[in-house]
């Protein structure tokens, strides 16, 4: 299947369009032979790929974490659906038997890097799995240190109400440090630098884009790339961001260490720049 071709302004990896089929709200804006309102579901699994095509093997574009609502434009017999996420829009396909429906509604999420799921208010009870920072869960009731869910029980002290934020997104980066560096990921099992912006700006209530091109356009105000720098800064080169933590280092997922590193400001950037990408722009949230 050849790909659609958009109007200007319209991002094919935020756009649900394909040459045979298409999501209503683009009527009018995109042409195709039919037009869908699709259906909300919820992710089910710890995390669920988004690939670039329906097969195992297929580029992963991005995760959508326990929780997270998606819509579904298509279902096939293969056991892919054709969806887009709700929370930064992006388009793929994601195995179906990953989601479930919408309701009941998520009240709580996680905030450890991961915490296990336990069939019972037991610690010994040998665990169901583990869910990662940022998933969304619905709580349905409480047994000494744990929150039951529809799905079991929780740690108490590893969720927090939808409500809460944390207070600073270079801390929230800093707890994923020497997390493996995974192109498309988006949680503490492996990530990629742009994923690990975009989850720290979410658990301090700031929505972002998922790539780091569309971040470097929406996110913050431009400031001079030769500096000064200040803590929480966004430096962004050709594919690629970091996070200032300090005036002399920054904080980021990247490929050279293939993990969520610290590195000195200075060498940092001669050594990027030295592989042939320098600074680009710099944003201040």
């Amino acid at each position: 299947m050849s790909p659609p071709r958009f109007p200007p302004g319209l991002d094919p990896r935020i756009t649900a369009a394909r040459p045979d089929l298409a999501w209503e709200g683009l009527r009018g804006q995109v042409p195709a032979p039919r037009y869908v309102e699709g259906e909300l579901r919820r992710v089910a699994a710890p995390t669920a790929p988004l690939r670039r095509q329906p097969a195992a093997d297929a580029p992963l574009d991005t995760e959508a974490l326990h929780g997270e609502a998606v819509r579904v434009l298509e279902a096939d017999a293969e056991g892919w659906s054709w969806v887009q996420l709700l929370a930064d829009g992006y388009v793929g396909y994601m195995p179906s038997q990953a989601l479930l429906p919408l309701e009941p509604a998520p009240t709580h999420k996680v905030t450890a890097l991961r915490t296990f799921l336990f069939p019972g208010p037991d610690i010994k009870l040998p665990p169901l799995g583990a869910l990662p920072f940022g998933s969304r869960v619905t709580v349905t009731g409480e047994r000494g240190r744990f929150l039951s869910t529809g799905d079991g029980f929780l740690f108490a002290g590893h969720l927090a109400g939808l409500d809460q934020s944390e207070s600073e997104p270079v801390a929230v980066a800093a707890r994923f440090l020497g997390t493996p560096y995974l192109w498309g990921g988006r949680s503490s099992l492996g990530l990629d630098c742009s994923g690990l912006v975009q989850t720290a700006l979410e658990a301090c209530g700031i929505a972002a884009p998922r790539d780091s091109d569309m971040q470097e356009a929406a996110l913050g105000a431009p400031v001079a790339p030769e500096g000064p720098f200040r803590r929480g800064d966004l430096l962004f080169w050709p594919g690629h961001v970091a996070f200032v933590e300090a005036p002399d280092t920054l904080l980021h997922a990247n490929a050279f260490h293939m993990a969520v590193a610290r590195e000195p400001l200075g060498p940092a950037l001669a050594r990027i720049a030295a592989a042939g990408a320098a600074l680009r722009a710099v944003r201040r949230l």
